[in-house]
């Protein structure tokens, strides 16, 4: 299934920063008078989302599509599928760095944009053959937030023999390059690798990796010096009574768990990785898409949220034995003395009110208050009812309102010629990336940048988009980004 994420990085010092993945950003200061950032739509093509009842004083604005050119780079093709994304400011000072993952191209794009927040460039910092798996999510990895970087941490899901890269994103394009994977982080089918603040275990590096196969695994990376992605262990989550049935769990209770080390992990294959996850009795979920951690600092960080999408029985109404269908929200609490030891519980759970509650929750973005969960729905379920969604969760309020909507516009002829050209009318045909908190680093509260898949529109000028050599970037599919203001923090 398709899929995203980010890191976010809080307030930043002078020159540099901010990093989003797969999930979000948030940060404490609310605004900088200084800013020379003016929000408003810079695409050529309309926002290809819109906001529900109760969130109408949303502000939406088309920051990058497609169909746009940029004047430092007119050649270049904002392509299919933005998922894991990240954003910084670019230390000469001219403006800001937005990466993106383009997941079915295999790619990473690099977008400069000025002062005011205006694209102005773009180039692929990875393409292709050097991406080698299909990019999910990701995570920009920062000094100020994490402790190390930056780094932008990718994730591949391919085969179940992925791995993640660690791009520099200020570096110099080397869009072929494959020795920047770290076998340290395992091999698997993974959305995010998502390193948790550096306040959350002085000291270390730990990193949370969301592995989506049929035996979907929460991993964990820890090592004892941080910044370190090379000579750390691997561990998988499991029930400290040996129960590894996700459905097992029920909302309402917590469940002791614990980390327990992968033997072998850096030279062990995915395959291999899996076997061990059966052996030692891991938790088996329906495919871990995206994790993000609760922002405020004072150890909030080990407070984690991740997303299990569901799977279901090839008729699109029964569900797999043992595995949650519609999807779930889990929280796992870390133990303030010991990385490896912990509290999980359901927060949400698609199967309270299937069709009308979450379908498919595939990224995650986490702030001090909320957790925003954006829909993979294109396994396309029989008994849904309802386009693809970004949901708000309130932490405090325990409540789950749908706040953004897929605008597919289907009964606008002149709109459909051209985004709904399959002629696909199947609810969720479109899908999220990445959504981040960019409110610290723009100045601006509230401001967030959300990432969209309309796989429905398709033009043949989009076609490998990064200029690969491979023949797997044959996809024509557009692709968006999109400001959203007013967004709760």
């Amino acid at each position: 299934m398709y899929s995203n994420r980010y890191a976010f990085v809080p307030k930043l010092p002078a020159l540099l920063l901010l990093a989003a993945l797969g999930a979000c950003n948030d940060s404490e200061t609310e605004s900088n008078p200084t800013s020379e950032v003016v929000l408003k739509a810079h695409s050529v093509n309309p926002a290809l989302v819109k906001a529900l009842p109760g969130f109408e004083s949303l502000e939406i604005l088309p920051l990058i599509s497609s169909d746009d050119v940029l004047p430092e780079s007119p050649n270049f093709i904002f392509g299919a599928q933005p998922d894991g994304s990240g954003l910084l400011k670019n230390p000469n000072g001219e403006g800001y760095i937005l990466l993106n993952n383009h997941e079915i191209m295999f790619s990473v794009s690099r977008v400069y944009l000025d002062k005011t927040f205006k694209p102005t460039k773009g180039e692929y910092l990875l393409d292709g053959d050097g991406g080698n798996f299909r990019l999910c999510s990701a995570t920009l990895a920062t000094p100020e937030e994490h402790g190390f970087g930056p780094l932008f941490l990718t994730a591949g899901e391919t085969d179940g023999e992925s791995m993640v890269h660690a791009l520099d994103p200020l570096g110099a394009v080397n869009k072929k390059d494959r020795s920047r994977m770290k076998p340290a982080l395992g091999h698997a089918s993974m959305e995010n690798a998502v390193p948790l603040p550096k306040d959350a275990f002085p000291g270390k590096t730990v990193i949370l990796i969301g592995e989506d196969s049929g035996n979907g695994q929460l991993i964990a990376y820890v090592s004892n010096t941080v910044g370190d992605l090379d000579n750390g262990k691997l561990y998988m989550l499991k029930r400290t009574n040996a129960d590894p049935v996700e459905t097992n769990m029920v909302a309402g209770q917590q469940y002791d768990v614990e980390f327990v080390e992968i033997d072998n992990a850096k030279t062990s294959t995915g395959a291999q990785i899996a076997a061990q996850s059966v052996a030692k009795s891991a938790i088996q979920f329906a495919r871990v898409e995206d994790l993000d951690y609760r922002k405020g600092g004072n150890g909030a960080g080990r407070e984690v949220y991740f997303t299990a999408t569901g799977v279901s029985q090839s008729d699109k109404v029964t569900p797999v034995t043992g595995f949650t269908m519609w999807g779930r929200v889990y929280k796992l609490t870390m133990q303030a003395d010991n990385a490896l030891k912990g509290k999980l519980e359901v927060t949400v759970d698609g199967a309270v009110d299937p069709g009308n509650s979450i379908v498919n929750p595939d990224n995650i973005c986490v702030t001090k208050d909320y957790v925003y969960i954006q829909e993979d729905g294109d396994s396309f379920y029989a008994n849904n009812r309802h386009d693809g969604r970004v949901w708000q969760y309130g932490l405090s309020s325990k409540q789950l309102k749908p706040m953004l909507e897929m605008n597919h516009r289907r009964t606008d002829a002149a709109f459909s010629a051209k985004y709904n050209k399959s002629n696909d009318q199947r609810l969720s045909s479109w899908e999220y990336g990445a959504m981040q908190d960019i409110s610290d680093l723009v100045g601006i509260p509230n401001t967030f940048l959300l990432n969209l898949h309309p796989h429905t529109w398709q033009d043949d000028k989009y076609l490998n988009a990064d200029g690969s050599s491979e023949t797997r970037n044959k996809n024509k599919e557009g692709g968006q980004v999109v400001i959203v203001r007013g967004v709760q923090r």
